[in-house]
């Protein structure tokens, strides 16, 4: 205790609004982390399972974790290594940029995975990254706009033109 002591007369309205911009400024910086979902199906075809994987893939890079659904009907629920299979297909696919928090397991009609971010993974590629620029980071040129050589034609005809007739002849 200081003798004499010492206070600070302050107003308590200034002081209550500085405390609640403080902290609306930390909410405001703290990383928001979603659950994306992904639905597949056993019988995917390979151009939507590409599709919905770079899709996952776009999501891990954002931040987000996502879950993996594979929906069952009628009577593909007896075969669920058909779904597993995707599911692992789908974690091969996106290798380091995700880990795989919770294993596939059947819940239902459904097969469920959840896969997060990999942050470590991140790291180590953007740190390779920059090592292979040689050290720091490389920044592009702008082009300067060139006249094309040829003159390319007008792909519409002119009025009431031909499309199909040889030019000069009617």
């Amino acid at each position: 205790m200081a003798n004499p002591p010492v206070c600070r007369i302050m107003d308590f309205g200034k002081f209550k609004f500085d405390e609640a911009q403080r902290a609306k400024e930390s909410r405001r910086k703290a990383v928001h982390v979603g659950i994306k979902e992904m639905k597949y199906r056993p019988k995917i075809g390979p151009g939507d399972f590409e599709t919905k994987t770079r899709q996952v893939a776009k999501f891990l890079d954002d931040g987000h974790k996502v879950k993996l659904t594979i929906m069952f009907r009628g009577r593909e629920v007896f075969h669920p290594e058909l779904g597993k299979r995707i599911l692992d297909r789908v974690a091969e696919q996106l290798g380091d940029a995700a880990k795989i928090e919770f294993e596939p397991r059947l819940d239902g009609r459904n097969m469920v995975m959840v896969l997060a971010p990999d942050k470590r993974a991140r790291q180590s590629a953007a740190a390779k990254a920059t090592r292979q620029r040689g050290g720091e980071p490389v920044a592009e040129e702008p082009v300067a706009a060139q006249a094309p050589d040829h003159q390319v034609p007008d792909p519409q005809p002119a009025e009431g033109g031909n499309t199909t007739a040889e030019p000069g002849k009617e």
